[in-house]
């Protein structure tokens, strides 16, 4: 089970996690909080940090903008980018009801406000009737639409180990206001079902037919088919189908395997789905599997079900440390988005390695490898000019993420190491040569680098112009692919 996600906002309510700082006594939670007011000022990159502590306090909320979001969904509706997040906040109580944010360019981001005024009746009721007490907090919405109606799922749990909801709101506008319609899906401390009813995520197939994928821990993801019209189970109390899980390492079950996320992609007229695996709070990353049905089954890098025994691969996101930043962890449960024209993108959680109860928005973009597998890029997006990229632009140093993989079965009690993949120096030579090594040759023809190495692995890195975050450079060249046992490879040009 999940032990931190269930206790996080009773421990950050009273101020207990360790190394996470007070601001001062912790406010009440009310729809009346007297806020300090706010100078409009013009936005300035640099001022995003890694850390927060000066706004930290709950009567700053107005300017956490990229901090304080944790499990958030993000969707576009209109000319706006809104992000749904989990009621959680670094050192200070905050009111229940699922934050809300919106930007226009994925960088700049305002604070809207909540979801709920409180946590929703159904959801607590359900809870309560099976003795338990719900959590003052809401956990990992998502946000889709569906005609004119927009529909919010979210997660309530308490204490008692899987007894979770996951219910459905509705309204006309994505700042609402919303209204609670029923419960989803519901899981409890018994035998039934032995997934945590918590981190949903929906998708509607090209037939209409809708799905929601959701779990936590215990015994991996599950598949519900919906009633596309309410938005509800299609059949009440049902709890779906399995469709991934982690099962054994070393004789002792892995469960650690939760926040899905499923979309699909027209192109490549596949469905893909992406699993957070491990310790939210270090060695966080992400997952991902392709199938060409929405039920399933869907497939590793090496063809195998991910609903089989084992860690299925590709990783794709994990934490790592550039030079000149402390590194990032807990980088996942993910949202997956595309901005209407077929760029997708994917937003997550990232915890600075300096203090990792701080949790920042990253948003990443996404690319594709030859053969059709979704890459992230090695930097967050900061809508860079795309200028082009010539061949003579591409020799130099750079330095080099491997996402390599230390398997610690557990949770926070085990997880301690965040495992940081760590850059090293790698050269590009202006003679086509990899770190001066006659055997070992590269090549590029736009987008990608071609790596030929004497081993006889090839490969292809996608190139593009990202911000250098750790450095604050406005521009550098950035690769990003799948070596040829699907390891994903990072880079960023000194």
């Amino acid at each position: 089970m999940n032990r931190l996600r269930l206790l996080m906002p009773l421990l950050l309510a009273a101020g207990l996690l360790p190394a996470c700082k007070k601001e001062g006594a912790a406010p009440k939670i009310t729809d009346t909080v007297v806020v300090k007011p706010i100078t409009p000022t013009a936005f300035d990159i640099n001022s995003i940090t890694d850390t927060y502590g000066d706004i930290a306090s709950f009567a700053y909320y107005q300017k956490w903008t990229v901090y304080n979001v944790h499990d958030p969904s993000i969707k576009k509706f209109g000319d706006y980018y809104y992000c749904y997040s989990t009621d959680v906040a670094f050192g200070t109580d905050v009111r229940s009801g699922l934050q809300i944010r919106r930007s226009k360019d994925l960088v700049q981001w305002e604070f809207v406000g909540w979801v709920f005024n409180s946590l929703p009746a159904k959801g607590s009721q359900f809870i309560s009737s099976k003795g338990g007490t719900p959590f003052n907090a809401l956990w990992a919405p998502y946000v889709m639409k569906v005609g004119a109606e927009y529909r919010l799922y979210y997660s309530l749990s308490s204490a008692v180990a899987r007894l979770s909801v996951i219910g459905m709101a509705t309204a006309s506008s994505p700042e609402g206001p919303w209204t609670e319609k029923d419960l989803v899906v519901t899981s409890a401390n018994d035998a039934s079902i032995q997934t945590n009813a918590i981190d949903p995520t929906v998708i509607t197939a090209p037939t209409g037919d809708e799905y929601m994928y959701y779990g936590s821990a215990w015994d991996g993801i599950y598949m519900l088919k919906l009633n596309a019209t309410t938005g509800l189970a299609e059949t009440t109390g049902d709890k779906g189908k399995r469709i991934a899980n982690r099962g054994f390492t070393g004789g002792k079950y892995n469960g650690n395997i939760e926040g899905a996320e499923v979309i699909y992609n027209p192109t490549l007229k596949k469905y893909f789905l992406f699993i957070s695996y491990d310790w939210l709070q270090t060695k966080y990353n992400v997952r991902v599997g392709r199938g060409d049905n929405p039920t399933g089954p869907f497939y590793d890098y090496n063809g195998h079900d991910i609903n089989t025994n084992e860690d299925h691969g590709p990783m794709i996101l994990a934490p790592y440390q550039f030079a000149n930043q402390s590194g990032w962890q807990g980088t996942a449960h993910c949202a997956v988005f595309d901005n209407g024209s077929g760029q997708y993108f994917m937003a997550h959680q990232g915890r600075p390695g300096v203090n990792s109860f701080y949790m920042d928005l990253h948003v990443r973009k996404i690319s594709w490898t030859p053969d059709g597998w979704p890459v992230v890029s090695p930097e967050r997006y900061a809508n860079v000019d795309q200028a082009a990229i010539a061949s003579t632009d591409i020799a130099g140093t750079y330095e080099k993420i491997t996402l390599n993989y230390h398997i610690v079965p557990g949770y926070s009690d085990e997880q301690t190491n965040p495992n940081f993949q760590v850059a090293t120096e790698f050269k590009l030579d202006a003679a086509g040569t990899i770190n001066g090594n006659a055997a070992d040759k590269w090549t590029f023809t736009a987008p990608y680098i071609e790596l030929k190495y004497g081993s006889g692995d090839t490969y292809k890195l996608k190139t593009e112009r990202e911000r250098d975050w750790e450095n604050k450079v406005v521009s550098t060249i950035i690769f990003t692919g799948l070596d040829n046992s699907g390891t994903a490879i990072w880079g960023k040009k000194k």
